[in-house]
């Protein structure tokens, strides 16, 4: 995603800006961005594992992990993993979202 909105500024950025370009170049920048990103939507999935861990798929990062066993200490690890810091941990689910385009 990164690539595109620096590919985009390149693309209407002219090899030459005057000062008073600047605001119109600025204003089409904006206009852009804001209906690539009004297209964008959150996807969410859920993910269960019967472990301490649970990972999300690829391109997908966790939001936030539940844990069995009435443990409630969590931490995400690597932005993907859900892990459930209590012993024994019969299940650890992880919610995990991304943005996409229609």
């Amino acid at each position: 995603m990164k690539f595109y909105i620096s590919a985009l500024v390149l693309l209407l950025a002219p090899a030459r800006v005057t000062g008073s370009d600047v605001p119109h170049l600025l204003d089409t920048i904006k206009s852009v961005v804001s209906q690539y990103y009004g297209k964008m939507e959150l996807e969410c999935v859920s993910v269960s594992e019967g472990s301490s861990y649970s990972k999300c798929p690829t391109g997908y990062t966790a939001t936030g992990c539940s844990c069995g066993s009435a443990c409630g200490s969590w931490d995400i690890q690597s932005s993907n993993v859900c892990h459930c810091q209590c012993a024994n941990m019969d299940w650890t689910a992880a919610r995990c979202c991304r943005m996409k385009l229609p």
